[in-house]
Formats: C-alpha cells, structure tokens, sequence
C-alpha cells in the first residue's frame, strides 16, 4: 500500500556520532513539522531545528525535506539526523509512529523506488549488492549496476527480439499489412543465432566475474602433515586450524574467508587424504572428497622434501581440475612454480600467482556485465527458450515456435522488472500505428 507514510532507522542502531531516521509518504512533511514545531518548510533543502516530545526536547537535528519527485523513493520524503545514541533515535522513530507512520518493513524504501520508476529491478539489486559488499571489487561492480550497466547490457537484445515478435504479430493479426516484412523462417533464423550467441556470452562473463567477485570455492588439499593447516592459517592470517607434528590432526573440514589483493577465497581446509582405519578420521576424508568435487578451485600442498605416492594419487585425483600445485617447506627444498613456507607465513608466491591467474576474470569488472544469480538465472531461461525455438523453427514453423521468443523476450524483462505485455504494446503501436 504506497498510499500510507512509512518510517525506520536507516543507520545502524548502535552508539554513534549521527544516525537518521528517514521517512517516505504522503504525511512526512506534517508529521515532521509536528514533532519539531517548524512552521515553513522549503522542499529540497535542510533545516535546523529540535524534536519536541510533549514539551521536551529530546535532541537537537538537522532535518532534510525531499519533495515528491526530488526523493530516493519519489515520494514526498523527511530524513531526521540526529546525535547517534540508541535511545535517543529510538524515541525519535516511537515518536513518527505515534503521529500515524506505519514501521516500514525490510527493503521498503528501495521497494517503493522501484514501483515508482525510479530504479529498474536490476538496479535494486545492485543497491543491496553495494550495502552487502566487502570488497573493492564488489563495490565497483554495484556502483555500475546502480549506475545502469544491466540495462545498457541487455537493452539492445530485447529491441531486436522486440521489433521482431512485433514483426511477426503483424503478419499473424494484420495479414493484409502487405508493406510490412514477411517474417519468415530464412529472416529469423539468423537473428535467433545472434541472439543465443551474445545471451551465452553474456552468461559466461557473468559466471567467471561471479566467481571472483563473491569468492571462489577453495578447497586446500594434501597428505597428512604437509602443511595445509599452516597454509590456511597463513592465509586468513590467523590459528583457525589445529598445527602440529602428528598426521591426521584435522579430522574436519576447516573454513574461512580471505580477501588477497584483488580476490577473494571461500577456504576449506580438509583433512588429509589417505588411507585410513580410524572410523572418525575416515568420515573427515570422505567430507574431503566431497569438498575437491564442489570446489571452484583446488590448492594442493606437495612437500618440496618428500614426493611419494600419496601425492602421487592426489595429482591423478585432481589432474583434470581447476588446479594450482604448491611445494611447501620451501626454505628446506625449492622445486615447481610455486614454493611457500607455510610454517613462516611465507606465501606471497601464491598469492601472486592466483591474482595473475584471475586477471582477465578480475578485469570484468569494468564490463557492462549481469550482477548476481538472480539475473544469469533468468539469462539462462531466455537462451533455453531461444535455443528450443532454433532447434524447431523449420519442423513447426513460426506461428508455433513465437511462444519460445514471447517466453524469451520475458526472462529479459524480468532482469529489470519491466511489464511484458506492457511493454510490448507500447513497441507495437509506436512502430506500426496499429489501430488508425
């Protein structure tokens, strides 16, 4: 219901030197005025004043007026910033719901941006991408979603296929339009090529970006007592795995996340494989298993001092993965690429490597490129539906296979939001003046 006034603390609720307790709706303005006693408000502009419960003032503030149009939600909007104590801003958000406004409920305020046109569906997505993200790479990629990149990525594939589904209804629905071109078989196919062409390479960019942009799923492998604890400790700089001369001592698998300059691993450490007669410790190694099979990437540990036949069955275990071999114990025995001395925390060689090994993935950032799951989900559904119709235009012809393109043309209206059958009509009658 957009007709009602909502409130909430958009800051976080703890001791602070300011918070803000913001307001959408029709009312904002007379409630705001009614809790601080000012009497004239200029739209778009910032007032000081105080906010008065009954005949006491509890703070002193800066209130800003956003006139409707002018505001996040387009909405006539109050932002109250108050001195950051919880108890205060508390009262001051008790204080708006006693004069009428409604708590607004999680992700309101984008809610009502969104239904009142003021961002597109993708662009929501990235706002709550740029609140979640930890990185630098995770804030860029967010700041350009914010910015349009989705709709300036995918708005040249839905004007095509638009012009064409139109094309094609004209021909059905308006046959004696004679001047209009046949769509037939030999013209569409050609389009529906392009088209399944750039949607995959739209998902393939956009799954290689996500990967390093939310973290690859690392599993870090090896012998019993070759370092992958010390290696994991090392890496998320701290003693989050057990370390110590007896084999076997991780007997679960070990996680954590760590942020190495431009990437960032989701690490498990796992226990050590090998073959084992303890029941408890063989339950560890099968939850390893499990862990190399989902990994986005494997580290296998070789101790640079003893290559024997455990390692062996490892490199032959993982010799079609995603794979990078590291030879710990450096400081004793240097041989590979990639020599580390986990003990020390020696492991910059690493660190290197990975970040010039997803280089290319990283440079995607600055790539107008699809943000999240949600939007290569709905991706893959339009290349699914593309792909059937290229498959069964010549067996059924036209008429049959324009659901697959209505379906396809869809998916792409739901990565920003927009109404189909709306949206359609409209392309249909500016170009046509179908109905004169």
């Amino acid at each position: 219901m957009l007709s009602d006034t909502i409130c909430a603390i958009s800051t976080a609720l703890k001791d602070g030197a300011i918070s803000i307790v913001r307001m959408s709706g029709d009312d904002s303005f007379e409630i705001a005025k009614s809790i601080s006693r000012i009497k004239t408000i200029k739209p778009n502009s910032i007032v000081y004043g105080h906010i008065y419960n009954g005949e006491e003032i509890i703070d002193e503030v800066l209130i800003s007026f956003f006139d409707e149009g002018k505001s996040y939600t387009k909405e006539k909007m109050v932002e109250i910033n108050c001195h950051g104590g919880v108890y205060v801003t508390r009262l001051v958000l008790n204080l708006l719901l006693e004069k009428g406004c409604r708590l607004a409920e999680p992700g309101e305020f984008t809610k009502r941006a969104y239904l009142n046109g003021r961002i597109n569906l993708s662009e929501a997505d990235s706002i709550n991408d740029l609140i979640k993200a930890y990185t630098s790479i995770q804030a860029k990629s967010a700041i350009k979603g914010i910015n349009g990149s989705v709709e300036r990525l995918i708005t040249p594939l839905m004007d095509e296929m638009k012009d064409v589904i139109s094309m094609i209804e004209v021909n059905i629905d308006y046959p004696e339009y004679e001047d209009e071109v046949e769509m037939s078989n030999e013209v569409i196919k050609p389009y529906v090529e392009k088209w399944i062409t750039n949607a995959e390479e739209m998902v393939d960019k956009a799954e290689r970006f996500r990967i390093v942009k939310d973290g690859i799923k690392t599993v870090i492998i090896g012998k019993p007592n070759v370092g992958k604890s010390s290696l994991l400790n090392a890496l998320l700089q701290a003693d989050k795995a057990i370390v110590t001369d007896i084999a076997g001592t991780t007997r679960d698998l070990v996680e954590g996340k760590v942020n190495l300059k431009n990437i960032t691993l989701n690490l498990i450490d796992t226990a050590g494989i090998h073959e084992s007669d303890d029941v408890i410790e063989k339950i560890g190694i099968e939850k390893s298993i499990q862990a190399i099979n989902e990994a986005e990437l494997v580290i296998l540990v070789l101790d640079s001092t003893n290559i024997d036949s455990q390692d062996q069955k490892l490199l032959d275990m993982t010799k079609d993965m995603n794979r990078v071999i590291v030879h710990n114990k450096a400081d004793l025995n240097k041989i590979g690429d990639i020599n580390i001395c986990a003990k020390e925390k020696q492991i910059e060689s690493l660190v290197d490597y990975l970040n010039e090994k997803y280089k290319e993935d990283i440079s995607l950032v600055d790539d107008d490129i699809l943000n999240n799951e949600r939007q290569i989900a709905l991706m893959k559904s339009c290349l699914n539906e593309l792909k059937q119709m290229f498959e069964h235009i010549d067996t059924d012809g036209i008429d049959m296979v324009v659901t697959n393109l209505d379906e396809a043309y869809h998916f792409l209206c739901e990565i920003l939001g927009k109404e189909y059958q709306e949206d359609l009509i409209d392309h249909m009658f500016r170009n046509f003046c179908l109905g004169k």
